[in-house]
């Protein structure tokens, strides 16, 4: 199993409105790419300013590849989010994962 992590920041105001976006757009075709484990979204607000790491899950980096292309260390953005995005990664960072354990869902 592999994880591909990508970080951006919005403005704090903008975090509720680009998270909806974030479930429009990657979020969910992150879930529909065949090959894809898991998604999640971690957001922290500090100083004025949103953190979001994405942090997803996949069985192989072909299944990576059918969701970000040829490129796969490239980060994949969608139309709108320039307008939301004060700062954010070009690339994605993929990782190994030796070991996972999930104690059950999430609330």
């Amino acid at each position: 199993m592999l994880a591909r992590t990508w970080r951006g920041v919005t403005t704090a105001t903008d975090a509720d409105a680009y998270q909806a976006y974030l479930e429009q757009t990657g979020l969910k075709n992150y879930r529909g790419t065949p090959g894809n484990l898991g998604a999640y979204c971690l957001r922290r607000v500090s100083d004025g300013r949103a953190e979001f790491l994405l942090v997803t899950l996949w069985e192989s980096m072909d299944a990576i590849r059918r969701f970000a292309g040829a490129s796969p260390e490239q980060a994949v953005f969608y139309p709108e989010d320039d307008r939301y995005l004060i700062d954010k990664d070009l690339h994605v960072t993929h990782y190994e994962v030796p070991f996972a354990s999930v104690a059950g869902p999430l609330p």
